[in-house]
């Protein structure tokens, strides 16, 4: 009988090593697009509280001061806008004429022509490109908030938009390259959400203003308040880290490999991960450098393969619905809307901007964490579905009251204005800084960033100068149009935008070279995982075949 027993004990000895003598700890299966990054999450997840995580997590929350410019400016133009002393001073009109849409549009003219000047991420590297922005955002506010004409004040609005737009192109590039693929979505997804911050800074620094100080200080003050965070940015952010792949990709391998180990690894030099993302970044930037000066302005980079161009496609086409959902007519024109409904006292307007922007940024802040959980292809799904039906029942209770002067319609408009608000916050906005740098390859992200924002300037300059005409023209037929509009997105999302959850960047690679992408993206295998023990002492995963049906 004891014969028998250590018998079968050597035999489940010699089940517990490999092949070649190592010995095995565990042994399971994971089920992931790819089993490589899934399988150390699944055995060796770094602590998201450690300390290089939490030093990174701060990092991150300077750099999303920089996104408080696009907010600010959007709201802020939509509340003075409704202030007296604002349009008397400039000789504007209280209703939206093409005087009114120049001064919303020239923000994104500035925006699409800074974006031709994004590549300077490649050479100079992202912090020095956020410098430049947000020092000139210094100087453009110091224009605008002086002007004493209207073209002075145009013109400072230029200077403005072209500088904030550098730093918020490299500022989403910087994160999402940054950030550890596990909290990919949720830390550079957190970036967009304080778009809302600056909103409420800017419309809660109006109403205050309009309430206590005399005359043309109820709109200048806030207008010199836009200097404040890019000011904060400026003066610390080139004593940050670098990316690691533009360090890589500048063969300064040792300072990125000290970067992961750092701020992805939380100081463990032996963890399974920094060897995985440094030998996907190496052999990625090995086959497809960064640019360099000779092909700056190269943009064959976004089209030569077909994998390149649905890549494009994508980057391209979020950026025209992330701007023209029917979103930015309701953030830069809501009180145009509250007048097309009954609302015409000016403090109640500004309250409501106030409620508007804390409403989004509460949803966009939920919203940036489930990207992670839910991925990013089912709440875009989702959220454009919710949006075509806020929008269809805001365009029906916008027509009850202008036909019938119900004040219950009244209310019911406004209330799916701000539930069309709720929804698009909490999937498109979040998401708006992530997508389109995912999709990119490493040797494409910064053209590709530039590509994004010349696309979303012009759906966005569009919207706003347009918006104000067919306000007064059409009224709530503008709705429906976007009603139609969202309809069409939903179809196109599901038929080619890929998931991008659970996937570094580099692994993305194989995705787009499948014959279809999307279902590629969704397309998850099951296989068979071991932890194995060497003679050293370190931890090893490895991948030993398909799991059995």
């Amino acid at each position: 009988m004891a014969e028998k027993e250590a018998q079968q004990a050597a035999y489940m000895g010699e089940k517990t090593l490999t092949e070649d003598g190592r010995k095995i700890v565990e042994e399971g299966e994971v089920e992931a697009v790819n089993p490589s990054f899934a399988t150390i999450m699944a055995n060796h997840k770094p602590n998201a509280w450690g300390k290089g995580h939490v030093q990174l997590y701060a990092l991150a929350a300077v750099c999303f001061l920089n996104s408080t410019m696009s907010g600010f400016d959007g709201s802020l133009m939509g509340s003075i806008n409704v202030l007296p002393s604002y349009t008397r001073y400039f000789g504007l009109p209280q209703t939206g004429t093409a005087s009114t849409g120049i001064v919303f549009a020239i923000f994104q003219i500035g925006q699409m022509c800074a974006a031709l000047f994004v590549w300077v991420a490649d050479w100079l590297g992202r912090r020095w490109l956020i410098f430049i922005g947000t020092a000139g955002v210094v100087l453009g506010t110091i224009v605008t908030a002086t002007a004493k004409t209207l073209p002075t004040f145009i013109g400072g609005r230029f200077l403005l938009s072209f500088f904030a737009q550098m730093a918020c192109s490299a500022s989403p590039l910087y994160l999402v390259e940054v950030a550890p693929p596990q909290y990919r979505g949720t830390l550079a997804g957190m970036y967009n959400t304080f778009y809302y911050f600056g909103s409420i800074l800017a419309t809660s620094s109006v109403y205050g203003a309009h309430k206590h100080l005399p005359g043309n200080l109820d709109w200048r003050l806030p207008l010199w308040l836009q200097m404040v965070c890019p000011g904060l940015v400026c003066c610390v952010i080139l004593f940050f880290p670098e990316s690691p792949r533009w360090l890589i990709g500048k063969d300064r391998h040792e300072e990125a490999r000290d970067f992961l180990i750092k701020h992805h690894a939380n100081g463990d030099r032996d963890h399974p991960l920094v060897a995985l993302e440094m030998a996907e970044m190496i052999e990625s930037l090995r086959k497809d450098p960064v640019t360099g000066w000779r092909n700056f302005f190269d943009l064959s980079v976004l089209f030569r393969t077909r994998a390149r161009r649905y890549r494009t496609m994508l980057n391209m086409t979020f950026a025209w619905f992330g701007q023209f959902s029917g979103n930015n007519v309701i953030s830069y024109y809501l009180p145009y809307l509250l007048a097309n409904v009954g609302i015409t006292n000016a403090d109640t307007k500004l309250l409501l901007n106030i409620m508007y922007a804390l409403e989004g940024f509460i949803f966009a802040t939920a919203g940036a964490r489930l990207h992670d959980v839910f991925g990013r292809r089912k709440m875009l799904l989702t959220a454009t579905a919710g949006l075509i039906i806020a929008l269809a029942i805001t365009a029906g209770t916008a027509a009850g009251y202008v036909n019938t002067g119900s004040k219950t319609s009244s209310s019911a408009s406004i209330g799916f204005i701000f539930v069309f608000g709720a929804i698009f916050a909490f999937a498109f906005t979040s998401m708006q800084p992530i997508y389109p740098a995912e999709v990119m390859a490493n040797d494409m992200r910064a053209k590709g960033m530039g590509t994004y924002k010349i696309v979303g300037g012009a759906a966005g300059f569009i919207n706003t100068f347009a918006a104000p005409i067919a306000l007064t023209n059409i009224g709530y037929w503008f709705y429906v149009f976007f009603v139609f509009w969202d309809l069409f997105e939903f179809a196109f999302m599901y038929f080619f935008f890929v998931e991008t959850k659970g996937l570094t960047l580099e692994e993305m690679d194989e995705i787009f070279e499948a014959k279809n992408p999307r279902k590629a993206s969704t397309q998850k295998k099951k296989v068979k995982v071991r932890t194995v023990l060497g003679e050293d002492g370190k931890v090893e995963q490895q991948i030993v075949g398909k799991a059995e049906a």
